[in-house]
Order: C-alpha cells, then sequence, then structure tokens
C-alpha cells in the first residue's frame, strides 16, 4: 500500500513539549491521514545516551545521568499526555531504563542498542501525541522492516526490506506510522546505525521502500541558503535546487544535506523538501530531479582534516583516494600532485587508518584548514572571478562541471566565503534599459539585442530588461520587460503620446537596481534632458552628439552630476561609431605617452565623396550620387557644411581634457553661405554651384602634386591649440590619400607614436554604430556589477 508523502523530524524539531505540538499541528495541516513519519531522538537524548556510553566504559558511576536523562523523557510525556496514554508510555520508558541500567554493564557490547533507546521514544511518544487527539497513530521500530547488510556504510537489502514494510503497511491501512530513524537491523536482528545523517538517509530510503511520492525533512532551518546564514546576514534561501547541485553540495560537507540522503532520490522519482518546523509558513527548498532556477550556493567548512601522504606513489595515492569513496568517507576534495586530501573532521580517523593501510606509509594529519566552495550549474563560467579571490596561502582551485573548491587557513574561510558571495553568488543585478530613437540604428540595436541579451545574461551574470522605447512623439513603457525580438509590434499596439518629464518619473519608480538610457537620437531636446535624466539616477549612454559637443558650461554641469552621483555616461558611438578611438586614447593616457595631435577623416560621407573627387567628374554630380545610394543625409548640406566633423572633434578634444567651445573649432564649409538657408529643393536646384569652388581646390592642389580630403586636425601645441576642419590637400603618400571610400581614419602622433598610429574603418553604417552602442552599454554594466 503506497503513502502518498513522509514528513521527517529531526532532534531540534522535538527539542521540547513546545517542538512536539508544533510538529503535531503541522502533521494535522500540512499531510495526508496515511503520511509516513520518520523521527530522530528529541533534542540533545542522542548526545546524551554516548555520554553514558562512556562514562560507564570508564567505570564511571552513571547514576546522575541516568536520573537527569529519565527526568527529561517523564517531563515530555507529563507536558504531552493525559490519562491512560501517559501512564503507559511513562510504563514503557521504565522499563526502558531497568534494560538501560542492564546494558551499561556492557557499554560497547550494547552501544547500538543504547543509541537507538532515543529515536524509540521519539516514535512512541510522536504517536501518542496524534492518538490523543483522535488521531490513527502508531510507533514502528524500523528494525522490524529495514535491513541492512553492514559495514563502514551499511548498504539496504532493498526488496527483503520493501516486503517486510509492504506487511506493515497493510496491516495497518489510513494510519500514521511514525517510524525510528537513524536504526535498522542486520540479517540476524543486530542493531545497526546508520552513521551521521542517518535519520535523514532513512527517511528517503523508508520514503523509496514505501513508494512515497516526496519526503519533507523538517529541521531547524528554512531549507538550503546560497550561504551561511550565520555567517552572512545576507545569504538567501534557495526555493529550488537540482538534485545534481544538492548532491555536490552535499559531499561539501553541507550540514543541511548529506551525500547518503540523496543516493535513494538518484533510484526513485522522489521529490525532497527541506523545511523549518519553526515557521512552516515560510518559502523552503525543492530538491528537483532535473533542471532547477537556483543561484550559485557558497558552501564552507571552518576547519577540515587535511591528510598529507607524503611519499606515497601518484598510482597509490589515485587508488587509496578512490577507496575512500567506495568506503562512505568521500573526500572533500583532494591533491594528488601534494599527495593531500581533505575530509570531514569526524571522518579523519577511519580515513587515515584506510590510507595508513593502503599506503603502508605514515599519514600526517592537519587541522589548521578549512574549505570554501561554490556550487553551480554555471561553474566553469565563475572559475574566472573566484580565482581572483585566492590569497597566497590558498591551495590551489580545483573545478568541476558542477564546483569550484580551495583550501584556505581556517582563520581565513569566513572572509573568503563573503567574498565569493559578494562577488560570484550575489542575486542577479537587475538592470532596466530604455531605448530613445527607434530610427535607423535604434531599430538595428533593437533587432541586435533580440539575438543577444540570453547570452548577455551569461556573460554579466545580470538580467538586462528592456523596460522602455521612446520615439519621437510615443512611447512604450512596460516594467515586466518589452521582448525584444517582438518590439515593433509591442510598439505599434500600446504606445502612446508622452512628456518627458511624465516618462523620468515613471521610470525612476521602476523597480530596478539602475537604469540605463540608451539616447540613438540626433535629438538636441533630449540631450538638454540629460541632467534631469542624472538626477533620476539614469546612466546614459550617447550616440547622439549633442550634449558631448554643447556649450562647455552644460557639458561640464554633467560631468559633475555623474561624480557626485556615481553615474555613467559613455558615448564612444558618437565618434567613430564601432572603432575603438576612445579605447585607444585611454591606453595610450595610461600607458603615460603624452598625444601631440589627432588629424582624421570623420565622415564617411566626405570620405566617399573626395576619394571619387578628382575634378574630372562635377562634385555636385557625385553629390547626387551618393544622395541616391542613401550615403548622405535626406538632406547633404548636413554632411557638407562639416558640423558633424566639427562635432566629432570638439567631443575629441573634450575627452582629452580641453576646454573649448564649438565656434573655437575653426569650419570651412563646402555649403556656400547664399545656399546655406534655402529650402531642400531649392538647394537641390542649385547645386552646381558647388562646383567651381572645389574645382579650383583641386586643380590648386594637383599642381602640388597633391590630392584634397576634407580632414580635421586637433594640434596639442604647448604655446596654442590648433582645431580645425576643412579642406585639405595631402600627399599621396598620406594616409589619408589612400583611404577607402566610405572609412573613417584617425591618425594620433604621440611621444611614443610620433610617426602616427592609424586607426582605420566603417565609421558610420546601422549595424557599427548599433555594436558601439552595445559596448558602451556592457562597459557600463561590467562597472556596475563590480
Amino acid at each position: 500500500m503506497a503513502r502518498s508523502h513522509l514528513h521527517k523530524f529531526g532532534g531540534s524539531s522535538l527539542a521540547d513539549a513546545d517542538c512536539y505540538r508544533r510538529v503535531v499541528h503541522i502533521l494535522l495541516t500540512q499531510g495526508q491521514a496515511d503520511d509516513l513519519v520518520v523521527v530522530s531522538a528529541a533534542g540533545k537524548t542522542t548526545n546524551a545516551l554516548i555520554a553514558l556510553i562512556e562514562q560507564a566504559s570508564r567505570g564511571e558511576d552513571t547514576a546522575a545521568a541516568l536520573t537527569a536523562l529519565q527526568d527529561f523523557q517523564r517531563q515530555l510525556i507529563s507536558q504531552l499526555l493525559i490519562g491512560d496514554e501517559a501512564q503507559s508510555q511513562q510504563a514503557q520508558l521504565n522499563a526502558d531504563f531497568v534494560r538501560l541500567a542492564g546494558w551499561l554493564k556492557e557499554p560497547q557490547q550494547q552501544r547500538n542498542v543504547i543509541q537507538s533507546l532515543g529515536e524509540c521514544w521519539s516514535a512512541r511518544l510522536l504517536a501518542a501525541a496524534l492518538r490523543q487527539l483522535g488521531v490513527a497513530a502508531a510507533s514502528l521500530d524500523a528494525r522490524d522492516f529495514l535491513t541492512v547488510a553492514p559495514g563502514l556504510t551499511p548498504q539496504p537489502i532493498e526488496q527483503y526490506s520493501r516486503d517486510l514494510l509492504e506487511q506493515r503497511l497493510v496491516a495497518q491501512p489510513h494510519t500514521r506510522l511514525v517510524i525510528t530513524g537513524y536504526i535498522a537491523a542486520d540479517e540476524q536482528g543486530d542493531t545497526v546505525l546508520l552513521g551521521r545523517n542517518g535519520s535523514d538517509y532513512s527517511a528517503t530510503l523508508i520514503g523509496s521502500l514505501a513508494g512515497v511520492q516526496g519526503v519533507t525533512i523538517w529541521t531547524d532551518v528554512e531549507g538550503v541558503f546560497n550561504a551561511d546564514p550565520n555567517l552572512l546576514d545576507d545569504a538567501r534561501l534557495q526555493t529550488q535546487l537540482s538534485l545534481d547541485e544538492a548532491d555536490r553540495l552535499a559531499r561539501l560537507g553541507s550540514p543541511v544535506l548529506h551525500p547518503r540522503t540523496l543516493q535513494p532520490l538518484k533510484q526513485h522519482a522522489l521529490d525532497l523538501n527541506v523545511r523549518s518546523s519553526y515557521t512552516p509558513e515560510r518559502p523552503y527548498t525543492r530538491i528537483l530531479a532535473g533542471e532547477a532556477d537556483a543561484e550559485p550556493v557558497v558552501t564552507s567548512l571552518s576547519r577540515v582534516a587535511l591528510l598529507h601522504c607524503e611519499g606515497a606513489a601518484p598510482d597509490a595515492l589515485g587508488e587509496a583516494f578512490a577507496e575512500l569513496e567506495q568506503q562512505g568517507l568521500a573526500p572533500l576534495v583532494s591533491y594528488p600532485e601534494r599527495a593531500a586530501v581533505a575530509v570531514l573532521e569526524e571522518q579523519a580517523d577511519a580515513a587515515e587508518a584506510l590510507l595508513a593501510d593502503r599506503l603502508a606509509s605514515p599519514v600526517r594529519r592537519d587541522h589548521s584548514h578549512g574549505l570554501v566552495g561554490l556550487v553551480s550549474d554555471g561553474a566553469t563560467r565563475l572559475r574566472g572571478a573566484f580565482s581572483r579571490l585566492l590569497g597566497r596561502q590558498a591551495w590551489p582551485l580545483k573545478a568541476d562541471a558542477l564546483a569550484l573548491v580551495t583550501l584556505v587557513p581556517a582563520e581565513q574561510v569566513a572572509d573568503l566565503t563573503a567574498r565569493v558571495h559578494r562577488r560570484c553568488a550575489g542575486a542577479r543585478k537587475r538592470i532596466g534599459l530604455i531605448v530613445a530613437g527607434k530610427g535607423n540604428i535604434g531599430s538595428a540595436w533593437l533587432d541586435q539585442f533580440a539575438g543577444y541579451q540570453a547570452r548577455i545574461r551569461q556573460d554579466l551574470e545580470a538580467e538586462l530588461t528592456l523596460v522602455a522605447i521612446l520615439g519621437q512623439n510615443q512611447a512604450l513603457l512596460c516594467e515586466r520587460g518589452i521582448v525584444p525580438a517582438q518590439w515593433r509590434e509591442h510598439f505599434d499596439a500600446d504606445a502612446s503620446d508622452y512628456q518627458l518629464d511624465d516618462v523620468v518619473r515613471q521610470l525612476a519608480a521602476l523597480p530596478y537596481d539602475e537604469l540605463v538610457l540608451l539616447d540613438i537620437t540626433a535629438s538636441a531636446q533630449l540631450s538638454l534632458a540629460y541632467p534631469r535624466l542624472l538626477e533620476a539616477g539614469i546612466h546614459l549612454v550617447s550616440a547622439n552628439k549633442q550634449a558631448g559637443s554643447g556649450p562647455l558650461a552644460f557639458y561640464q554641469q554633467l560631468k559633475q552630476h555623474l561624480a557626485e552621483r556615481h553615474l555613467y555616461w559613455r558615448y564612444n558611438a558618437t565618434v567613430g561609431a564601432g572603432l575603438p578611438i576612445f579605447y585607444a586614447l585611454d591606453d595610450l593616457r595610461r600607458s603615460g605617452d603624452r598625444l601631440q595631435r589627432i588629424d582624421g577623416v570623420f565622415s564617411g560621407t566626405l570620405s566617399w565623396l573626395f576619394h571619387h573627387y578628382d575634378g574630372q567628374r562635377p562634385f555636385s554630380e557625385l553629390v547626387l550620387e551618393a544622395k541616391a545610394e542613401g550615403l548622405t543625409e535626406p538632406d547633404p548640406r548636413d554632411d557638407l557644411s562639416g558640423v558633424d566633423m566639427q562635432r566629432k572633434l570638439l567631443i575629441l578634444a573634450r575627452e582629452l581634457g580641453v576646454a573649448l567651445e564649438l565656434e573655437q573649432v575653426a569650419l570651412e564649409s563646402l555649403v556656400p553661405n547664399a545656399l546655406k538657408d534655402l529650402p531642400l529643393d531649392q538647394f537641390l536646384a542649385r547645386i552646381d554651384e558647388l562646383d567651381t569652388p572645389l574645382a579650383d581646390a583641386v586643380a590648386e592642389a594637383a599642381k602640388a602634386g597633391k590630392v584634397l580630403r576634407y580632414t580635421a586636425a586637433l594640434a596639442l601645441e604647448s604655446d596654442r591649440l590648433v582645431a580645425r576642419v576643412g579642406l585639405d590637400a595631402v600627399t599621396p603618400e598620406h594616409p589619408f590619400a589612400s583611404l577607402p571610400a566610405g572609412d573613417n581614419q584617425f591618425l594620433l602622433r604621440s611621444d611614443y607614436y610620433p610617426d602616427g598610429l592609424v586607426i582605420q574603418g566603417p565609421g558610420a553604417g546601422r549595424a557599427v554604430t548599433a555594436a558601439a552602442v552595445q559596448s558602451d552599454l556592457v562597459a557600463i554594466c561590467r562597472r556596475l556589477l563590480h
């Protein structure tokens, strides 16, 4: 007769009469009428029984200790039971103490029988407490059915045990059977103890024999935390844990889980819950056979037994360490290259004896080290971060698919545990993203983000959620997040008119750890709102050049806001799109180099035009051709005026610490004043007026054996500053002369690079500009996560 569930209660859950009452309430409210129950000895009863054995073995008088133990058990009965139930329990208890006094005359021979008493008392008392409330309940001694082959790790004789248990279940249907944990019998009927965490193991073992659907281990903690809550206040309960993760955690000495407890779960379809009997209404941990949504868990042991096997052959070491595993003395971590292995301190005697016997060489024991480990299905990804936290005295990091483990001096365990938890096991930081601009480049970024959102989540160990898209007149906000792959449909269906101030207030109220706005517009109005965005705590990524090249006072105000509020603003996409010009400038400064001059072609449109323009065709004809191919702005004057390059040069100058206004950058426009303010159609009708000045310029350059290019220059001279944008004649050997059509080029001259460092490539385009925005976003996120 299969039962639906098994509940196991440890000694801390049965510490006193109030605990028993709490357990009864749990069984009546959380369980079913035919549930099975497995119990440990109440409180410190097992420790008291072991102390009695040791006293008796030394020939000491045990009368006082016997009286104290009997008084404790009598008090439990008197506080919980009345009438016939109380009298029956007292009578059985008195008979047990008469037998106990006799067993203590041969304490070592009767050790297992004596230690089994605590579980028997708990099972009888809890069953009686249930019966007193009218619940059908009975106690069952596990030795009546659970049969094992003795050894260092007793192995169950499963089919025989299952048949005996089935008989008892059939005989008592619809009855809560309260079964003793921790104990079993061998084939001769002698008592066998199941060892450390034996009650938890017997619970899952009995559950598998009975065919229950799930097992709940009730203890004094709410479940498995992602670090020891006694060490770290910010340790978080894990509501789910995969069986593989739980098993790896148990093998690293987890105080909540034990490898043998999980063994039956690997063989049978059992759910396992770990819950607190003190706070049964609180969340708890579920151990799942498949995947689970768990954070990395940091585990630690303040001390381990480190066994040094000097002089042993490598092959013999490997065999000996494997035998430790087979004998239930699984190493916490082994270092064959150092002829050392770490085990739990309580297993040190047995492990040392086995190693000394197998290796036929002395074994030195060291208790000066502790263990720090991390368990996660993403352990491989976290290896670098963990490694960087290790000090000189740490042992080499051991890694496998699920765990990272090291040994450190015992006094360093708490500190390393806290640092690993903070760096590797913290809650994923939730970062909300706002995209302003869904045009050419904005849509490219949104489409790209749909493809690599999941990868970024893994790489950054953070949740990046698209929470808003701001168009020119309409906005879409979604606190739970916009699905990037469906952003167009969402925007078309749900966007509404907005006022920027209202949107900023709504964004600031969102429940995210950080917010980052990506300004992928050319809007001067939005750039003027940057101070308000910063006041709301929003970080900025700009492809918009307006703020970086705006009035110097405004720019300096932004920088002050950033410093005061510890916010980030990155704008690599404003100059050179995806080219690493800002990174190069930063590297030169950090290396101690001194920049002397920057020259460049910063416009893909002007690069294309002057690559093709040699005076053979009218310049205006090339402009119209470029416009037809989509290589210019809708109004070509936006490119031909040179203002875009002027702004880019100003941004670079300010990045280098030069306090400069836009009008201080000399500008030679290719658009005659007479055409500058005309409507677009009129300008296009008179576009041939561009030709004569440029034909003269290219002819003059050709006379000098040079070619014409439209360039920017910033000379950081000691006595004066030169900043200009305009036409320039360069020799055929100059890098600008051979610049491919449409490419940008930056020529940096410095003390270390007097002949020039060239950075060249596409300086515009949807994909590369969107990639530059993404690079800036990732850079900000990395800073926020460290």
